[in-house]
């Protein structure tokens, strides 16, 4: 395979969303410690998020909200990150993920970036004129000998990677909460088919593991079937 394998990493609740709420000041990390029921077992998804690939792909949306923008500086890690963002990162969050990672690769399509006025010998720019996920991810194997890469976007992107079938693994921690509302980001989100001619978009999955985790939590692992309806 000429592209990392690639793994989809979330927590998600039983609803399967990925945020508190439609309005970017809602995001599990700030909410969940506040919820009883739901705060107890949420280290167990830190935990496991330890002992993901050393390679992680992430938006600047999400790492916007996150507050990476306004955050110290952090000590150095062994993982490498891959941020895809046009205007979200400002210099100070751009500055973050040179210190905090190994090797930091961002991928623009705004060539007015702050990250331009940025030099870093572990620091990369991805210009492409267009989002290109395949072509992206092939430079990753290809420039950087990435091997395999974590990813833990928002239901955007998430829908991107999924309709282009660049989804190896999935590997969801699922909370014990039910959050509701149509307009808050799940897993996958992005454009809806509207068709049965369109059902070869959609991947099916092969259990590899259930666990059930501590204070009803489970963590449930997938292999995609990277093929469509009435293909073999």
């Amino acid at each position: 395979m000429n592209r990392p394998v690639t793994t989809l990493f979330m927590l998600s609740s039983v609803d399967g969303k990925i945020s508190t709420g439609s309005e970017d000041s809602l995001d599990v990390d700030r909410d969940y410690p506040k919820i009883a029921g739901v705060r107890e077992g949420l280290h167990q998804y830190y935990e496991i998020e330890q002992t993901t690939d050393l390679w992680s792909l992430n938006s600047g949306r999400v790492q916007e909200k996150l507050g990476v923008n306004e955050k110290a500086v952090p000590r150095k890690t062994p993982v490498s990150f891959v941020i895809i963002d046009n205007h979200h990162l400002k210099e100070g969050g751009v500055r973050y993920f040179c210190e905090l990672s190994k090797r930091f690769v961002l991928v623009t399509s705004n060539k007015e970036h702050p990250a331009y006025h940025i030099k870093a010998d572990n620091f990369s720019i991805l210009y492409q004129e267009k989002l290109d996920l395949k072509s992206m991810l092939e430079i990753l194997k290809k420039d950087f000998q990435c091997e395999r890469i974590t990813i833990q976007s928002g239901g955007t992107l998430n829908g991107i990677f999924l309709r282009e079938k660049l989804f190896d693994y999935i590997d969801i921690v699922v909370a014990p909460v039910l959050v509701g509302g149509k307009d808050t980001s799940t897993l996958i989100d992005g454009e809806s088919i509207t068709s049965r001619g369109q059902l070869g978009k959609l991947r099916a999955l092969e259990l590899i593991s259930c666990e059930t985790l501590e204070n009803s939590y489970i963590r449930l692992r997938y292999k995609v079937i990277n093929r469509g309806c009435g293909e073999d």
